[in-house]
């Protein structure tokens, strides 16, 4: 165990003490007398008084001590009962600090280092021992304290977890303590007095792996857009990785992936997410993924135990996995015995006698008259109690009616649905119908599989009356069969289902994946499909449920049923099957049922290829369950608007070619060429690309193998053309060569006229080129690349989950930034910054607002520039960080008139274009621009009659329009103002007839508002005084304008003489323009009574009366630097939001809960 550092002399106590190991810092070293046969008389001595002391004066035999070079003080630092034990610390030490304490230069230094890593050490331990005791430990409660007071987060940024840690920045490291919430990863330290706060939001690292440097063999890197940073000296560097892995994945694909990602119930409340969730997560993925089973499903027991298996006549051990509906069962040896048992199949669970060689068994029988003998559970009692009442909630459910497909003690033996197999129900042989029956609605939803309908030409028809032995001849669907070879393989299939089982719950054991290896008989294919992928469970819990979505969902048009008609003659053109309309309308009816089924995915191109080659091998019924299987279980996120799933497993496929095959990953520099083809090797199971007769025995070992079997395949595909595709000159060189490998690929069992494959680029060959063997290629596939286990497969698929998320949202932002750059002034580094800051704004109400509301906007499947929008108050908070125009307590109310005006389709939500664009005139606009938006902020949209600022009284002796138009001057010299009045009128007259669409012209209520923002963004400039005699003077300006304008529409007469009757006192430049609150107005004169609509001032009144004061030109004329707003806000954006937080009103007394 590690020990608080405390100093002590070595210089007697040598004696008690032998030295084991040492090096320039550290000392390991064993107690005298202790493991010394026959010891000393000293070491003797030592001995015995450790023997009479007490426990608790005991020494441990072994410790590590802390030695700086030229001190006689040591500190120790471990200790340890067993050398095993001190070892393992010695062994931490080398590999983590060693290395890292020459970068110090002094000794002191060193030290503190030291100390302050093994007291954190300690406290991590402290930490783990409480946890595992208790849910919320005392020491977890003191680390949130500290994580909400160094970070200032809102209480909803729940704390998950924490560890100590080293942040390395450059050569040095930063002790201190690595904080995982669930938006954000924070680091703090505090070291040698120099303070240090990291905050990096989950979504936006762009890299989360493990590595090396220089000093440490172990390290966390995390990488952003413009950083990396380095984390290690972890206790236990595995856990703290898998939950940074966790968190990472939740929350990437929460907030960027929302189109597909089905969150799991325990996370569906981001706030309520703990270690434990997170470590559950983990395992109920691994479970899903390893067995491929539904997403429901929910790992609840993991159990160590051992299964009898028959065919090796002995127990297996390995461990039990229960879930709500399934009891399954994998082997310590990888590949020795797997097993899958629905609890739909399970009859009884029953507990069997405790012996000495049957200790704690349970027996679980299965409707086809096959039992399975577990043994050596640890918890019997309260595993039986959960698995009946899981057993009898699913049988209450959906009742089971018991039909078995072999009577006990009777040979199993298999033939395809024409030979009356009783499970799957009886089919009859079909005369191809007439152009009559053709017709959709005569056609019945339950077809047989359509290969022994549409044989391929050349080979006859089986006869209708033909018993099953005869049809099983007749059962091969693209050419004839030498008997021979193809009985060999069905015996040997019936021999091995006799005897490993003949259903869903049969023993897959390594024999079973080389006779799939071999080929699947086609007379069995459809069959086996359907129990491999447990699409058969589906099948038989749902009767009756194809149908009735087929009755709904035919006759409906709409986009997806055009996509899925435009593709049915695209489906395997090349096979009868589907040049009439009876292949066309069963596939039809398969696709469009299964978007009726699920509108999520509805159709993607490449599933009318799958579709088809289902269609040739099972009933439609079943065809509609595999597909289903394939599209939600064995294939998760493929079929979506973004294929992430394809994208993601290509990515992982890049690094698998960069491990196994270097010496092509080194030729070809960009792997994404490469990707162009293999893309369509994972969406389309290699059936676009292969020979059909070869593509379908790749899909048997898809279906039994999921993804691995691709993964392999296509490294074996890359390693056999690997000389050629490295002496290529270019990469359409290479692709040619992968094609034309892909083309002359053939199943030697089917020796008649090949099926060609649906991919038709590059065919035309200049030479014979070489046959592979489909077999051949697939054993190569399991013997060179079959080492990849799922649990590898599942952990490079969260990796690399990350970057392509990430690469679409590069992708995303360099988009927007391209358009909106061409229509703004605003430099691309600043705008860059900008699309930050408004992308950060929707996260952090992602992080603690709704999510059900907040997801609504963001929204993957919309154009580029309208993927991300924010509502009012986001824009406000902004508005408030990066606006030019301060106004103090008006900014806000001048922030809501902006959003409303930008917001065209009043949808309440505002995308970046419209954003940028309004800062960019507020910065870089001319005059009249910035004149024309707060013009424009000040009439409807922008200005509503409900207005929170609609009112606000004018002090009336300075507006009045009973005044003349005359200001003193600096040399006590008048200027009248009249004339110029006349000659404006006239002259904005003569514009107003060259404006092709004018602006409405603003009410007197209108122009106060106008008047009061003014006002308002003069305050604190360093010429404010001089400004507000400006406005003053501008502001009674356009009043008379408008009471000019008034006279003139009401009594007709001319301007001139309107202007001669204005008599009135002067006022004081230094009047204020507005009324302050509280404070009394001095002249309680009002405007004369007019008519609302009849008062007015046009856009080109106030650009014009403006124009006349310098002070007012050189204001809204003067540069703006965007930069240091934009510095502001990445610093206080996230206070900004908190602070918001915390005056919401909080429900049931808690602080910061979202709203």
């Amino acid at each position: 165990m590690w020990l608080k550092p405390e100093e002590v002399l070595l210089k007697n106590a040598l004696k008690l003490w032998v030295t084991q190991k040492s090096s320039c810092y550290f000392v390991l070293q064993r107690r005298r007398g202790h493991g010394e046969g026959g010891a000393r008389l000293s070491g003797r001595l030592v001995g015995a008084l450790d023997a009479v002391l007490d426990s608790n004066a005991r020494v441990a035999p072994f410790r590590i001590l802390l030695q700086v070079p030229g001190s006689q003080v040591y500190s120790p630092i471990a200790c340890g009962a067993t050398l095993e034990e001190i070892n393992q610390h010695w062994d931490w030490l080398e590999q983590n600090l060693l290395h890292t304490l020459s970068v110090f230069d002094n000794k002191d230094d060193i030290a503190s280092f030291v100390k302050g890593k093994v007291k954190a050490l300690i406290a991590e331990e402290s930490s783990s021992r409480l946890a595992e005791q208790e849910e919320e430990p005392e020491k977890f409660r003191e680390a949130l304290v500290k994580f909400v007071a160094r970070f200032n987060f809102p209480e909803a940024e729940k704390l998950v977890t924490y560890y100590s840690c080293c942040c390395w920045k450059g050569r040095v490291p930063r002790q201190g303590w690595l904080y995982l919430s669930i938006n954000h990863l924070c680091f703090y330290s505090f070291f040698l007095g120099k303070e240090l706060r990291l905050v990096i939001p989950w979504v936006d690292i762009q890299k989360l792996e493990r590595t090396s440097n220089v000093f440490l063999t172990d390290t966390i890197r995390i990488t952003t857009q413009n950083k990396e940073r380095d984390f290690s000296m972890f206790l236990n560097l595995d856990e703290v990785f898998r939950i940074m892995e966790q968190l990472a994945d939740v929350t990437l694909r929460r907030l960027l992936d929302n189109e597909v990602f089905d969150v799991d119930p325990d996370l569906q409340e981001p706030s309520q997410i703990t270690k434990r969730d997170l470590e559950a997560r983990a395992q109920n993925e691994f479970f899903r993924a390893f067995f491929r089973l539904p997403r429901k499903e929910k790992l609840r027991t993991v159990e160590d135990c051992a299964l009898w298996t028959p065919f090796s006549r002995c127990h297996t051990a390995g461990r039990m996995f229960t879930s709500d509906s399934y009891i399954c069962f994998a082997s310590r040896e990888d590949g020795r015995c797997t097993v899958v048992l629905p609890l739909r199949e399970v009859v009884s669970i029953e507990k069997m006698e405790d012996t000495s060689l049957l200790p704690s068994p349970i027996l679980v029988s299965i409707r086809s008259k096959m039992a399975f003998q577990f043994i050596e559970l640890r918890d019997r009692e309260g595993l039986v109690e959960s698995l009946l009442a899981r057993l009898n909630r699913v049988h209450a459910d959906r009742p089971v009616h018991y039909d078995t497909l072999a009577g006990e003690g009777e040979d199993v033996v298999f033939y395809s649905g024409l030979c009356g197999n009783p499970k799957f129900g009886d089919l009859e042989m079909v005369s191809p119908p007439s152009s009559e029956e053709s017709e959709e609605k005569s056609l019945p939803p339950h077809l047989a599989p359509l290969t022994p309908l549409f044989p391929q030409p050349g080979s006859p028809r089986p006869d209708c009356h033909l018993g099953p032995p005869e049809a099983e001849q007749w059962l091969r669907p693209h050419r004839r069969v030498p008997p021979s070879r193809e009985q060999v393989k069905v015996s040997l299939w019936n021999d091995h289902l006799a005897e490993y089982g003949s259903t869903v719950c049969m023993f897959r054991t390594e024999k079973i994946r080389k006779l799939v290896a071999m080929g699947i008989p086609e007379a069995l294919r459809g069959r086996l499909w359907l129990l491999f992928s447990d699409a058969v469970t589906d099948l038989e819990s749902h009767p009756g449920y194809y149908g009735k979505l087929v009755e709904e969902s035919l006759g409906r048009s709409c986009l997806v049923t055009e996509e899925i008609e435009r593709d049915l003659h695209r489906s395997l053109p090349e096979h009868p099957a589907f040049q009439n309309e009876t292949g066309i309308a069963a596939l039809r009816r398969v696709l469009t049922a299964y978007a009726h089924h699920n509108p999520r995915i509805g159709y993607c191109q490449s599933m009318n290829i799958l579709t088809s080659v289902l269609l040739l091998y099972a009933k439609e019924e079943e065809a509609f369950w595999l597909l289903v299987a394939v599209c939600e279980r064995m294939l998760p996120d493929y079929f979506s608007h973004r294929v992430i799933g394809a994208q993601v497993d290509q990515s992982v496929f890049e690094e698998l070619i960069k491990e196994h095959l270097p010496e092509l990953a080194e030729h070809m520099n960009d792997l994404s060429a490469l990707a162009s083809v293999s893309l369509s090797w994972f969406l389309t199971l290699f059936l676009s690309i292969m020979p059909l007769e070869s593509a379908v025995n790749v899909v048997d070992c898809f279906f039994y193998d999921g993804i691995k079997a691709i993964f392999q395949l296509g490294l074996a595909v890359l390693e056999a053309t690997v000389e050629e595709l490295c002496s290529s000159k270019d990469d359409s060189q290479a692709l040619v060569t992968l094609s034309r490998f892909l083309d002359h690929i053939r199943n030697e069992d089917s020796p008649g006229p090949p099926v060609g494959s649906h991919h038709a680029c590059f065919s035309d060959d200049q030479e014979p080129h070489p046959v592979t063997d489909i077999a051949d290629l697939i054993r190569d596939s399991y013997e060179k690349f079959g080492d990849q286990s799922v649990e590898q497969i599942e952990h490079l698929r969260c990796k690399h989950r990350i970057r392509v998320l990430q690469g679409h949202e590069d992708t995303t932002r360099q988009n927007v930034l391209r358009v909106v750059l061409s229509e703004v002034s605003i430099s691309p580094e600043d705008l860059e910054e900008l699309y930050d800051l408004f992308k950060r704004e929707h996260m952090l109400s992602c992080y603690w607002g709704q999510p059900g509301l907040v997801a609504l906007r963001h929204d993957p499947s919309r154009p580029y520039a309208e993927q991300y929008r924010i509502d009012a108050q986001q824009f406000t908070r902004l508005f408030l960080l990066l606006s030019p125009w301060t106004c103090g307590a008006h900014t806000e109310i001048l922030a809501e008139r902006t959003f409303r005006l930008l917001d065209d389709n009043m949808d309440q939500l505002l995308e970046f274009r419209a954003f940028a664009s309004c800062l960019d005139t507020m910065y870089n606009g001319e005059m009249n621009e910035k004149i024309k938006l707060l013009y424009r902020l000040h009439i409807p949209p922008a200005l509503t009659e409900n207005d929170r600022d609609s009112q606000s009284p004018l002090r009336s002796p300075l507006l009045s329009t009973s005044r003349p138009l005359t200001f003193g001057k600096s040399h006590g010299d008048t200027v009248d103002y009249q004339k110029q009045l006349k000659q404006m009128i006239r002259d904005l007259a003569k514009e107003k007839d060259r404006t092709e669409k004018e602006l409405p012209k603003m009410s007197q209520r209108e122009f106060i508002q106008f008047c009061k923002t003014l006002y308002s963004m003069f305050h604190e400039d360093p010429e404010e005084n001089i400004l507000y005699q400006a406005i003053a003077t501008v502001t009674t300006l356009l009043l008379q304008i408008g009471e000019v304008g008034q006279r003139s529409s009401s009594s007709g007469s001319s301007c001139q003489e309107c202007a001669e009757e204005m008599p009135g006192p002067a006022a004081s430049p230094e009047d204020s323009v507005f009324a302050e609150p509280g404070r009394p107005a001095q002249d309680t004169q009002a405007f004369p009574a007019m008519a609302e609509g009849v008062w007015s001032v046009s856009l080109e009144h106030i650009l014009a009366s403006l124009l006349t004061e310098q002070s007012l030109v050189n204001f809204f004329e003067k540069p703006l630097d965007i930069k240091s707003k934009l510095e502001n806000a990445k610093t206080n954006q996230y206070g900004l939001k908190t602070l918001e937080l915390s005056r919401q009103p909080q429900p049931d007394g808690k602080l910061g809960t979202p709203r």
